[in-house]
């Protein structure tokens, strides 16, 4: 790809909608923010370079209503309150606003607030800031957003990239730790070194999008970005927001989509953030029993409240225009939805009704999804929800949250807690394997196998497998292809493909130096063919979200840890069958019934030397016989490999 995007931060000159007026904000601005519709603040709030009756500047606009003194400081005005203060509207909508001649794209700067509740005196940053300082430094800068994209074909086509029935397979990267450099410090590579480095390697696993972990502004490193400050802009750790964008387009361009990883539920506590913004709580509760996350030291926006729900919105729908996103996936929903979410007995407000619901954060997020999927159609917007809150992922129209996609925790609990289990125990716990099929459609649903399960002392997925180091990868390697066989979307944390060792470490480099061992080598081609069999086969994703799409064949086999089942697509000949066996005893001669008589073709093998394993199998694929078996005329007899999964297609005729 060539590097056509150059920056453009001086480029832009935009004049003020009513010449002689404040700035850019009109009546009907502050009616919607009123309102709690306005969303597109950013173009109207924060830092705004423009050309006012002939002079450069920038105009400069920030929400304090409870503010007595607000000044624009920065290393414009060496910082100095006195030197630039702005005016508050006369609309009582607690907005202040002014232009400060000479200061373009790069200055640097804060408001120099001064609260009614005095003493408070504080510097902020800009909450709709474009750009800010790298930590640990906390000014907001000044930016111009001009960027010359490239990516208008995967723009153009990117609604069947992300349609239902699409393959839709993540891998989940935190773009400060997936590759660094230890010749220099062991720093992280930057937004324009990652481009082609992370394109060619997820096309070359066959992975169709990225989720990048939060990349939106924080303050402290190690929160890996849930500690978000600046809503509007990517981190300066890694490069400025037109080398983000580089990355995106590259990616694009590629063939890949982009999805990141944004948080709505809670912020941190710095004094330069949102926190006690003008001497109030005014974007978090006031009551600490509403407004305080004790699990994670944080505050918690008030969705009842219109301005913040236009300034969350409206930064959602910022990433998806301003930066191309092609899905957010939205952290902690369940911590919104539920009043005592982390909280005990006492230490938490009810609704009016009595009920632990939120209904602030319910109607906020029905209001976030139908504004995204209104503007941005050929999006996903997926929910980590981890309770049993029923249509998470249903229209809202039908009573549902209105996202597109849900995260299946209690598929990632049960499957990882039966793969940890010794093979000799598991047929005491087979109902693991099969309890997620019975909700399996109740929503649409994606498989993650993320960064949450490899951190906190976890330890790595390859170091949660049972056996000596042979089982230990040919249970990994069946765990990956028991995921891409089973109903639902797909994600898995960076490292993971390979067989990383030890936990992930935020400040350190994926353990790319164990690709020297074979099973590490294996595992990686057996990812890599786990993709290709998923994008080529129209059995494995067409249905993903539908009942049609699965046919349990044997489901009862506990004693043998066996089980066995059909992937179907919109066509009668889009059949694969799916076989796992999860204990290292070999099975012989194993019947299983099949819908259709000929010859059942072996697509996809984990026991075979490549993936390093023992290398046995079928010899390419069985005949049928004209044998009963699992209610059916006619099956097939296979030969199950040790902690092995097939995958099979009939390629002949007949009907069983």
């Amino acid at each position: 790809m060539e590097n056509n995007q150059t920056q453009k931060s001086d480029r832009r000159e935009t004049d003020a909608p009513h010449p002689g007026s404040a700035g850019l904000l009109t009546d009907y601005d502050v009616f919607l923010f009123k309102q709690g519709n306005h969303s597109r603040l950013h173009e109207k709030l924060g830092a705004h370079p423009i050309t006012k009756q002939g002079m450069k500047g920038t105009y400069f606009a920030v929400w304090a209503p409870n503010a007595e003194r607000v000044s624009v400081v920065g290393d414009f005005n060496d910082w100095n309150p006195a030197a630039h203060p702005i005016e508050v509207r006369k609309d009582e909508s607690g907005i202040w606003e002014g232009f400060v001649p000479g200061v373009g794209p790069g200055a640097l700067y804060k408001y120099h607030l001064v609260s009614r509740n005095k003493p408070f005196e504080v510097d902020k940053g800009d909450p709709f800031a474009f750009g800010w300082e790298c930590p640990p430094k906390t000014s907001s800068r000044v930016w111009d957003l001009n960027y010359a994209w490239g990516d208008q074909a995967w723009m153009a086509d990117r609604h069947r990239h992300n349609a239902r029935a699409a393959p839709i397979a993540i891998y989940e990267v935190h773009l400060g730790s997936w590759r660094r450099v230890p010749e220099e410090g062991n720093r992280s590579l930057t937004y324009r070194e990652l481009a082609p480095a992370l394109a060619d390697y997820v096309k070359e696993m066959g992975f169709t999008h990225a989720e990048l972990m939060p990349i939106t502004e924080h303050p402290f490193y190690g929160s890996w970005g849930y500690q978000t400050t600046g809503y509007f802009a990517p981190t300066g750790r890694y490069g400025t927001p037109q080398d983000f964008m580089y990355l995106i387009d590259y990616l694009h361009q590629r063939g890949i989509g982009v999805i990141l990883d944004w948080v709505p539920s809670h912020f941190p506590s710095d004094e330069h953030g949102l926190v006690y913004f003008d001497g109030t709580h005014l974007y978090e509760h006031a009551d600490p029993q509403k407004g305080f996350h004790p699990d994670w030291n944080s505050y918690i926006f008030n969705y009842g409240r219109n301005e913040v729900r236009a300034f969350l919105i409206s930064s959602a729908l910022f990433w998806l225009e301003k930066y191309h996103m092609d899905g957010l996936r939205v952290d902690a929903v369940a911590s919104m939805l539920y009043l005592d979410y982390g909280r005990k007995e006492g230490e938490w407000i009810p609704n009016e009704h009595g009920g632990r619901e939120n209904f602030d954060a319910i109607h906020f997020l029905k209001q976030l999804n139908e504004a995204a999927y209104g503007k941005f159609p050929d999006v996903q917007i997926m929910a980590e929800e981890s309770t049993a809150w029923p249509m998470v992922s249903r229209p809202t129209h039908a009573g549902g949250l209105g996202f597109g996609m849900k995260w299946n925790m209690g598929w990632m609990h049960d499957t990882l807690d039966y793969f940890s289990t010794d093979p000799l125990y598991r047929k005491y716990h087979h109902n693991e394997l099969s309890f997620s099929l019975w909700y399996a459609f109740t929503e649409n649903f994606v498989l993650p196998l993320s960064h949450d399960e490899v951190v906190h002392g976890k330890g790595s997925l390859i170091g949660r497998m049972p056996g000596d180091e042979w089982q230990r990868f040919a249970n990994l390697r069946l765990l990956y292809g028991y995921m891409y066989g089973h109903p639902g979307k797909k994600l898995l944390f960076m490292g993971g493909e390979f067989g990383q060792v030890r936990e992930w470490k935020h400040d350190e480099s994926l353990e790319w130096h164990v690709l020297q061992f074979p099973r590490h080598r294996g595992l990686q081609q057996w990812l890599r063919d786990l993709n290709r069999l998923y994008r080529a086969e129209p059995a494995l994703h067409e249905l993903d979200f539908d009942a049609q799409g699965f046919e349990w064949i044997g489901s009862n086999d506990w004693e043998q840890s066996i089980v066995s089942f059909l992937r179907k697509g919109m066509t009668a000949d889009e059949t694969v069958l799916v076989v796992c066996n999860f204990t290292p005893v070999p099975r012989h001669d194993y019947r299983i019934g099949v819908p259709r008589g000929g010859f059942w073709r072996e697509l996809l093998n984990s026991d075979a030397t490549s993936y390093g394993g023992g290398g046995h199998g079928n010899r390419g694929g069985v005949e049928s016989a004209p044998t009963h078996a699992h209610g059916r005329e006619t099956s097939i007899s296979l030969f199950l490999p040790p902690l092995g999964i097939l995958f099979l297609k009939n390629d002949g005729e007949g009907s069983g």
